[in-house]
């Protein structure tokens, strides 16, 4: 199945999207963000699309009541591969710093062993954990997430970047703002101004370096 030309529901409004979407979460209320997350792998499950999450806030014993009181059990869907749960540092951390090349690889990975089983498509949740500022490589996390919309154009993985904004400066957010073309604003996703084309900003970050 192709699934660049897939629309999917992200469960916490009522729009379709392409599949391959990139949208932030700024959100201030830890109950918003698990309402958002919640809801998000329950479309996923739904739809029979492979899900991954990586939150180090919401745990597996909460995400399988959930799930249950939607109908859906937690343990088959992960025996079918249809979802992997991790923490964020498991995620995106390997021998003690962050390695974009590595996670940009996982993520194609996972696009490609979803079309390979048949999934109708593929999406990921996560909830940045503020961790990531001491982890050598951290540098480079938003040349990442810039990257990531290059790599979506082939390997379409809807993806839902949670940030608190509590826990990141106001630097910070406004570096997650440039790196996202969509954006959720009271529910409703939205395109996000101060979105920065790819290209345009990983030569900014060249001139930099």
């Amino acid at each position: 199945m192709n699934q660049s030309h897939t629309t999917v529901s992200l469960g916490f409004t009522d729009e379709q999207f392409p599949a391959g979407t990139h949208i932030c979460q700024i959100y201030s209320d830890d109950a918003e963000r698990e309402e958002s997350l919640m809801k998000y792998i329950l479309s996923g499950l739904q739809a029979e699309e492979c899900t991954a999450c990586f939150t180090d806030n919401t745990g597996t014993d909460t995400l399988t009541a959930f799930l249950s009181e939607n109908g859906i059990s937690y343990e088959t869907c992960e025996k079918a591969g249809l979802i992997s749960v991790s923490k964020f540092r498991d995620a995106f951390v390997e021998d003690g710093r962050f390695d974009p090349e590595r996670s940009l690889n996982l993520m194609t990975e996972f696009h490609e062993n979803s079309v390979a089983s048949g999934a109708p498509a593929a999406r990921s949740i996560g909830d940045a954990s503020p961790a990531i500022n001491d982890i050598p490589g951290a540098d480079r996390w938003f040349e990442f997430e810039a990257r990531v919309n290059l790599l979506l154009e082939k390997h379409p993985v809807t993806v839902v970047c949670q940030y608190d904004a509590k826990s990141f400066n106001g630097k910070t957010i406004m570096d997650v703002l440039k790196v996202h073309p969509l954006m959720v604003v009271r529910g409703a996703v939205v395109r996000n101004p101060s979105f920065i084309p790819p290209e345009v900003l990983l030569a900014e970050m060249n001139e930099r370096n």
